[in-house]
């Protein structure tokens, strides 16, 4: 059983890196876009929500097979509706075709 669950963890802990990658690519195109039309997107925004998952798979990696608390509940509420907002934020901006 003690392989099961280090297997978890590694499972766990192994979906961050693809994850903070993806948004990674997505801060670097916030970028990329707000260095070429000079309007804000906030990409540094995207730098704290991998951080926040980071934090989410840590503490669900620690916690028995199957079982969730308060604080892992928590930090995926938050970290998944400040990626929302910033996601939405950004494709907004992008497609905002208001040339005055």
């Amino acid at each position: 059983m003690q392989s099961l669950d280090s297997l978890h963890q590694f499972l766990l802990l192994f979906t961050w890196f693809p994850l903070a990658l993806i948004l990674a690519l997505m801060l670097l195109i916030g970028r990329f876009y707000q260095k070429f039309s000079g309007e804000s997107t906030f990409y540094w925004f995207y730098v704290p929500i991998i951080v926040l998952f980071g934090a989410f798979f840590v503490r669900l990696a620690s916690l028995d097979f199957g079982t969730t608390d308060l604080l892992a509940n928590a930090l995926s509420i938050v970290a998944g509706s400040c990626l929302l907002f910033s996601s939405l934020l950004l494709y907004l901006r992008m497609m905002n075709n208001n040339e005055d």
